[in-house]
């Protein structure tokens, strides 16, 4: 028996038409990989999609991939990750259920007791979705344990939640729990959330592993993990890491420290003509104070045209500065989406709540961003936006 695990595929998440379809063409390899290797079924651990509610094209290019598992007799289980819930708490996982391509494992019984879903080959699946905030915590209290770990039989248990003792590093504020929390006895441990790649057996617990990314999410991801993965793992409980690498990634940083605007500009154009960047993501990552001139002075579309025949090219100023400034020049972020991350993260520390997640401050944010829908009163549209911030709030 052998199986294949996904997390995190995040499909949609990437603003540049490239790398959106990159993602989407990943997840499409990895699938025929598994095809190709004749696996019994697919897990996907949480947020096949970036949002709850992707676009129609979106749907209709994963339906029809996992519509091709099926057809050669390879089942998908998936669980809702913290992207994949709506507000409401409604998830395209389940209308992918309901269209028979794949089954969200997260079932209760009326005793509100997960169920197990089993596979062809005799496997047993359950699992816990992951929610916005690690509000799942609450779920876990409440889960009843004893039935699960009384059942007998190979046992696969999937989640979507960062775990303490395993959190690597640059990570440590994230929301997470002990792998003590999940219920005990199960052969695999099916983990998504966080994007790193990570295995490890604990006594009592059997093979808990994350297999990172399908396709790296961020610019960050893109420069340390170069590409997605997911594990093919054996009768004998053996992940084997499977990179999928459509497009090579080079990988940029460049120190402009005491040059002035114009002569940064220059080295920086240099730095990208001693290299081959032909079909290539390149990822430039300019640091530095300058000693004259301005951020905004350096001409980043002279920049981007010296990289003209990579696949696509993409720069992170967030550490490039001027003495002539106090402030970055907005020029440093591709979007407003960046500076409000880089403003939420160096003042996070200062917000008094509970819960000091940049995660949580997002939703709020997105929540209070909504436009009031045609026809809707002013009073049912303020109702509407209270509701909505009393459950990110969980009041």
């Amino acid at each position: 028996m052998k199986f294949a695990h996904f997390s995190d595929c995040h499909i949609g998440g990437w603003r540049e038409p490239e790398l959106r379809e990159l993602g989407i063409e990943t997840f499409r390899r990895a699938v025929d990989m598994c095809i190709n290797e004749n696996v019994a079924f697919i897990l996907l651990s949480g947020d096949l999609f970036d949002t709850a509610l992707p676009q129609t094209e979106l749907i209709k290019e994963v339906a029809g991939i996992l519509k091709k598992v099926n057809d050669h007799n390879i089942s998908v289980y998936a669980i809702p990750g913290s992207h994949d819930f709506s507000p409401s708490g409604k998830t395209m996982i389940d209308v992918l259920d309901k269209a028979g391509v794949l089954h969200n494992v997260v079932k209760f019984n009326e005793n509100n007791e997960l169920e197990f879903t089993e596979d062809k080959t005799g496997v047993k699946i359950t699992g816990m979705y992951g929610k916005k905030l690690g509000l799942e915590r609450f779920d876990y209290e409440r889960l009843n344990k004893d039935n699960l770990e009384k059942e007998n039989g190979f046992k696969i248990f999937m989640f979507h939640t960062a775990l303490e003792e395993f959190k690597p590093a640059g990570m440590e504020k994230m929301e997470a729990y002990s792998y003590r929390d999940l219920p005990k006895g199960f052969d695999y441990y099916a983990g998504g959330h966080v994007h790193y790649i990570y295995q490890t057996k604990k006594e009592e617990y059997g093979l808990i592993t994350f297999p990172g990314p399908t396709f790296p999410n961020n610019f960050k991801e893109l420069e340390e993990l170069e590409s997605g993965s997911f594990y093919i793992v054996d009768d004998n409980l053996s992940p084997r890491l499977i990179k999928i690498k459509i497009k090579d990634v080079l990988g940029l940083k460049i120190d402009v420290n005491n040059k002035s605007s114009l002569d940064a500009e220059d080295f920086i154009i240099n730095k990208i003509k001693e290299n081959d960047v032909k079909d290539k993501i390149v990822l430039l990552r300019v640091f530095g104070v300058l000693s004259s001139g301005k951020v905004t002075d350096i001409n980043f579309k002279k920049i981007m045209q010296a990289a003209k025949g990579s696949y696509i090219t993409l720069k992170n100023t967030n550490k490039l500065s001027s003495k002539e400034t106090e402030i970055n020049e907005t020029e440093n972020y591709s979007s407003v989406k960046d500076i409000e991350e880089e403003v939420i993260a160096k003042n996070l520390e200062n917000i008094n709540l509970d819960i000091k997640s940049s995660e949580f401050i997002n939703e709020l944010i997105k929540i209070l961003d909504k436009q009031k829908e045609e026809g809707e009163k002013n009073t049912d549209f303020e109702k509407r936006i209270l509701k909505d911030a009393e459950k990110i709030l969980g009041l």
